[in-house]
């Protein structure tokens, strides 16, 4: 076995929304080849790693990534000639260091999570491991609790929510697979719902539907009437799960719900809010519930809230160990979302997680909502173990692909396979009358 690197070569391709995006290869010296496809994000963080896009307006609207793929070619590729590949994080700090800037602006970080995930892939292949024991070992057996997105708003649709997603969790299932029918089957009655109270059914970027609802607080309604059409229990068998992407709406150190005409509150009062809902509806997470400069607010947030709800911070931590290390000291949050390409490299996004394992945090392995087919971060959920995963709704294939994916992992597993829910207890709520 030749697990040294050949050449590595990239190339453009088209995400989920369209746009450009890149898929790197790597080819070892026995013609062992490691791809990988890069994801993009709408609501992005103003401190996460930046994507290298060309500016140049004939092309996609200036969206096009020749630049990050010559660099691929040109920078990177004569750099990783002869590395082995089974040395992922030297060569991931090879990557860090040939870029030289805080947020991976010069080679881009599309250019560079790109190679990093290829290179895992291609140790995989060499290994003649499956992606996930690679990077996992024989310890990687957790299946991952689906949070499906099955209504937009916000950033991720043009309707009236001011928040950004409205999600289902079927942590009560025996399985993944039963998770996924769980979900299938709630997503299709919940469409059923909105078709005949006379709302539109088409979706968002990240497949969940867009209705123009009354307000924010009737999607949590309509979907725990959905779970209870098809004979689930609410806060037993699926719970709710809710990302705001607060920042979106923050406004002058306040909160304002312009959408659904809920006006302008200041962070207290959008705490109470949730912690009313949470009061009135199964809810297990809320992702984002405030801005992401709003460390006093959600400090007050996860002191209220934090020990019934996991607190999630994305937008506040971006995958960024010097943004979680503040977070934990402060005690901002008890779990933080996960995501590679907001830092750049599949070893520094380990050692966001092994921080989060440290401080007895949750974290949720998450997609963008520009998309690929690529199902690597599927194989990186099981290989991390947290038990949690967000990859967008019960449709477009960009999303059901990662599902597809961990169906054949919990196969190969077989009874080594574990689905465990990573919330205490069960949460029914009270609908109010």
């Amino acid at each position: 076995m030749n697990a040294l690197v050949k050449f590595v070569d990239a190339m453009e391709i088209l995400d989920s929304r369209g746009n450009p995006t890149l898929r790197v290869g790597v080819m070892l010296g026995d013609g062992t080849v490691g791809v990988a496809s890069v994801p993009s994000g709408a609501s992005t963080g103003r401190f996460e790693a930046r994507e290298l896009r060309d500016g140049d307006s004939s092309r996609y609207g200036g969206k096009g990534v020749r630049q990050a793929i010559s660099n691929v070619v040109q920078l990177i590729g004569p750099r990783l000639h002869g590395q082995d590949v089974s040395r992922q994080a030297e060569i991931d700090q090879l990557l860090v260091h040939l870029d030289g800037t805080p947020d991976r602006s010069r080679l881009g970080a599309n250019a560079i999570v790109g190679v990093s995930m290829a290179v895992a892939r291609a140790a995989a292949a060499a290994a003649g491991l499956p992606l996930y024991a690679h990077l996992g070992g024989p310890a990687a057996c957790r299946l991952p609790v689906p949070m499906m997105n099955v209504i937009n708003g916000g950033g991720h649709a043009d309707n009236t929510l001011d928040f950004q997603e409205f999600m289902i969790v079927p942590h009560g299932a025996p399985s993944f697979a039963e998770a996924l029918r769980y979900g299938v089957e709630t997503f299709h009655a919940l469409k059923a719902i909105l078709k005949s109270r006379g709302f539109r059914t088409a979706v968002g970027d990240e497949g969940g539907f867009a209705p123009d609802l009354g307000s924010n607080e009737e999607a949590c309604e309509l979907i725990v009437d959905a779970i209870r059409s098809t004979g689930l229990e609410p806060g037993t068998d699926v719970s709710l799960a809710l990302d705001p992407a607060a920042s979106a709406f923050a406004v002058g150190g306040r909160y304002d719900l312009v959408r659904s005409g809920g006006g302008p509150k200041t962070a207290s009062q959008l705490t109470e809010l949730y912690r009313s809902w949470a009061h009135a509806y199964p809810i297990v997470s809320i992702e984002d519930g405030l801005g992401d400069q709003d460390w006093e607010g959600f400090r007050e947030h996860t002191d209220m809230l934090g020990a019934d709800l996991q607190i999630v911070g994305d937008d506040l931590y971006v995958t960024n160990t010097q943004f979680l290390a503040r977070g934990i000291k402060e005690r901002a949050t008890n779990a933080a979302l996960i995501k590679l390409n907001q830092i750049g490299t599949v070893t520094e996004t380990e050692e966001a997680i092994a921080m989060c394992r440290s401080a007895g945090w949750n974290y949720v392995i998450s997609h963008r909502s520009g998309e690929t087919e690529d199902t690597f971060i599927a194989d990186f959920a099981v290989a991390m173990g947290g038990g949690q995963i967000k990859t967008g709704s019960l449709c477009r294939s960009e999303r059901i692909a990662k599902y597809n994916r961990l169906l054949e992992i919990e196969r190969e597993l077989g009874p080594r396979a574990s689905y465990v829910s990573p919330f205490n207890s069960p949460r029914r709520g009270s609908l109010r009358s």
